[in-house]
Parts: structure tokens; C-alpha cells; sequence
């Protein structure tokens, strides 16, 4: 049996499931069962861990992961030493980028940072949140929160900062944005001593260009079709987004296959336009993953 080249981190919680998700349209297929923190991979050069993604920068600082996914934030947060190879925009329910907030109740009289002077803030991230208020000239009380921070507020604390995504939690829970602190998105990161050994540093360089194509691919499909050759200018004139397709003759030779890469968002009117312009055999595709 194999080793494994690389330990992996993946992140256990809200992102995992997106995560297996994204794996698998790259081409590596994770499988766990419940509460199981140990997956089996389809790589025999991979072997991975599932643990908290405010943990995983820390283990792949020191070593026990080679490589793991996690955000921007608790990089920052962990003050750690690694390599960021990529940046990974995706999260549980879409393909943005999150937001570190300072919000407070709907109808607290707080309206900016500098109001917080002497008052108490609840967050996850209490050393990126010292710094802001360092940087303001600020002396908040900063206090850990293990969870449900909304909560706190006005009751416990007078402000938090938390991580929003749409700001609908926020807005669920009566409370009104102040300041954004920063954003932040999902990353690969490498271990220094792993991604100086070149045979697992093109590894991680091999799984990294496989998660881009993946996600570069999420909101885009393939499109085919034969038209006649003498529409075809007339083609590409009336439609842009069919600029530098891959054009083939038929047996035909009166008629050219068409084949090209468009976001999906486009094609509910570029089909019936294309049929308009006398495209037949018109194919919609998914795609798995874009290489640019």
C-alpha cells in the first residue's frame, strides 16, 4: 500500500460539506461517515483530517498538516507562518466573500467605532478586533465569544463583531453594521517545509490548479451548435459572448460546428437568439472544470 504524500486539513463545521463538494468536482472523491473526523480519499497520495477551520492554520504551521483549507481570517487571526497558495472564493451557500462586522442593536446610539470607548465587544476574532480599536485610538473591552454572538447584544455586551456573508442573520437578529472590519475568504495554505520539498510542493501545486478549474466552472457551461458558414459573422457580431470559439468545418461544408464557454447566467437568452440566427443542433453542457 502506498503512503500518502500529504496530510490534509479540511475545514469541519459549515464549510465541510462545500468542501466535499468542491474536492469532488476537482477530481478527488472524500467519503466519512458521521461523526467521523478521519476521510478516505481517492488519492492514495492523500490522507486528511476534518478539524475546526479556526484551528487548521496552526496545525499547518507546525507541521501536521502539509496543506489545508481555511479562511483568510484565522490566518490573521493565528498570526501564522504559511505559505498561501491560492485563494478559494466559495462558502456554504454561494461564491462571495464573507465579512468580518462591528454591528450593534437597531436602536443603540452607537455610530461609529469611536463611540465604543470604555464599552464591552463580543467576537471569535479577539486580536484582529484589538488591532482595529488600537488602530482608532479605541480602549473597547474585547471578549471572547464561542458562539451565537448575535445573542449578546445589548444584554451582555454593546457591540460585536461577527462574520456575515449577507448581513440576513444580522438583520434576523435587530442589529445594525457600524464598520466592516475587513473580508475574507476560504485559502489554501501550505506548511513552509512541506512546499520547500519539491515533489510535495507539486502536489499542492497539482491540487490547487484542479480546486481553481473547479470553481472556476461553477457558474459556467458549454455550448455546441452548427450553423451555416455564411451566418457565422453575422454570428459573432450580434453575439459577444461567442467571441473566440472553437470553430470546425462539417461534412458539410456549407456548415461550421460552433463550440464555446459561456456563464450560465447568459443562456436563457442566448439560446433563443441563437435559434433566431439559424443555429441548429444547439447542445447545453456542465462543465467540471475551466483551465485558463
Amino acid at each position: 500500500m502506498k503512503t500518502p504524500m500529504l496530510m490534509l486539513g479540511f475545514p469541519k463545521g459549515s464549510l465541510e460539506e462545500s468542501t466535499i463538494r468542491l474536492f469532488a468536482k476537482a477530481g478527488f472523491k472524500i467519503s466519512k461517515v458521521p461523526r467521523s473526523y478521519r476521510p478516505a480519499i481517492n488519492d492514495p497520495e492523500l490522507e486528511g483530517r476534518f478539524v475546526r477551520a479556526q484551528e487548521i492554520s496552526r496545525y499547518v504551521e507546525h507541521g501536521y498538516f502539509d496543506c489545508g483549507l481555511t479562511g483568510s481570517d484565522w490566518v490573521i487571526e493565528n498570526g501564522s507562518d504559511v505559505v498561501e497558495v491560492c485563494d478559494l472564493i466559495y462558502s456554504r451557500a454561494s461564491r462571495r466573500k464573507s465579512r468580518w462586522v462591528l454591528a450593534v442593536p437597531e436602536d443603540s446610539p452607537i455610530q461609529k467605532a469611536e463611540d465604543l470607548e470604555g464599552k464591552f465587544v463580543a467576537t471569535e476574532v479577539v486580536n484582529i478586533c484589538n488591532r482595529y480599536f488600537a488602530e482608532k485610538g479605541v480602549n473597547a473591552q474585547v471578549e471572547f465569544s464561542w458562539g451565537a454572538t448575535e445573542v449578546k447584544v445589548p444584554d451582555l455586551v454593546d457591540a460585536i463583531v461577527d462574520l456575515t456573508e449577507t448581513g440576513s442573520s444580522l438583520k434576523a437578529n435587530k442589529l445594525r453594521i457600524v464598520d466592516t472590519l475587513f473580508e475574507t475568504n476560504t485559502k489554501l495554505i501550505a506548511n513552509k517545509d512541506s512546499w520547500d520539498k519539491p515533489e510535495k510542493r507539486k502536489k499542492i501545486e497539482q491540487i490547487s490548479l484542479l480546486l481553481q478549474a473547479a470553481l472556476d466552472a461553477g457558474d459556467k457551461v458549454g455550448l455546441k451548435l452548427n450553423i451555416r458558414k455564411a451566418d457565422l459573422d453575422k454570428l459573432l457580431e450580434t453575439l459577444p459572448a461567442l467571441r473566440n470559439p472553437t470553430i470546425s468545418t462539417l461534412g458539410d461544408e456549407a456548415w461550421v460546428a460552433v463550440e464555446t464557454i459561456i456563464e450560465e447566467s447568459t443562456v436563457r437568452e442566448i439560446i433563443p437568439a441563437l435559434k433566431d440566427l439559424g443555429a441548429e443542433g444547439i447542445i447545453e453542457y456542465p462543465l467540471n472544470k475551466v483551465v485558463y
